[in-house]
């Protein structure tokens, strides 16, 4: 029995606000985090991201009363991350009311920060967050919101990232972030072979046969969108039903 493709809202904020742009640029204001989690349970999300995108570039703490409000408003698991650097703060998310944690920048930095956390709350709850961008015959990954770039391969530090102790890869195309042109399919299958845990694909999503896509020859176990969900364009119960009706297992709630 295959297990249910997950769909996953994101919420991208400045720590107050939701944002959505394209590349990681040109941010512009979304809506209250508060009511969009409200929004995404109540139409059948299966989980919710929720993440400080400046934390890392403005090295300042997690947006802690953001989570706890957002958290409030759920019956659904809840990721958060954004300026997560150490056990302490990772601590507060989770008593903020977050169900996993995700770390990108602070995870380049300082790999065995991974090891450090998955220790202490369990892989399942440890979410290794990859922001890819395409390098000529790899893809290289970029830290503090996609703005910089390092000399790690992408599909090398997802491996090493799991062996640390990372219970889930959230992937996410800079070349594909915002753009709805897409998943970027290459990327994502690429990764969903290297690695043995479950792969979030993120990035370029705009019709459902954009999931159907990434869900078939992506392999991904789950698929994550913003601006298609905070503006209306696709509806997840109708995305739910279609790929349903393509073959892909999902929960629908009633």
């Amino acid at each position: 029995m295959s297990l249910a493709r997950r769909i996953i809202p994101c919420l991208d904020t400045d720590g107050a606000r939701v944002v959505k742009g394209v590349h990681f640029e040109s941010l512009r204001d979304a809506g209250d985090p508060v009511e969009l989690a409200a929004r995404y349970n109540a139409e059948g999300a299966d989980e919710l991201v929720v993440l400080d995108i400046a934390a890392a570039r403005d090295n300042r703490p997690t947006f802690l009363d953001t989570i706890r409000r957002v958290a409030e408003q759920l019956a659904i698991p809840l990721t958060a991350g954004g300026g997560i650097r150490a056990l302490d703060s990772a601590r507060d998310v989770v008593r903020a009311g977050a169900d996993k944690i995700t770390i990108n920048t602070a995870a380049v930095e300082n790999p065995e920060l991974i090891r450090q956390l998955s220790d202490k709350f369990g892989a399942q709850a440890i979410v290794l967050a990859i922001d890819a961008k395409r390098d000529r015959d790899h893809w290289q990954v970029r830290i503090r919101g996609g703005r910089e770039a390092t000399s790690l391969n992408a599909l090398t530090w997802a491996q090493h990232g799991v062996e640390l102790g990372a219970g889930e890869i959230l992937l996410t195309s800079v070349d594909h972030d915002g753009t709805q042109s897409g998943f970027d399919i290459e990327l994502t299958a690429a990764i969903s072979k290297t690695v043995t845990v479950p792969v979030i694909a993120s990035g370029g999503a705009k019709l459902p046969a954009d999931f159907l896509e990434v869900f078939t020859t992506g392999a991904a176990d789950a698929a994550l969108a913003a601006s298609i969900f905070h503006d209306n364009i696709q509806s997840i119960r109708t995305l739910k039903e279609f790929l349903r009706a393509n073959g892909v297992e999902v929960r629908l709630s009633c």
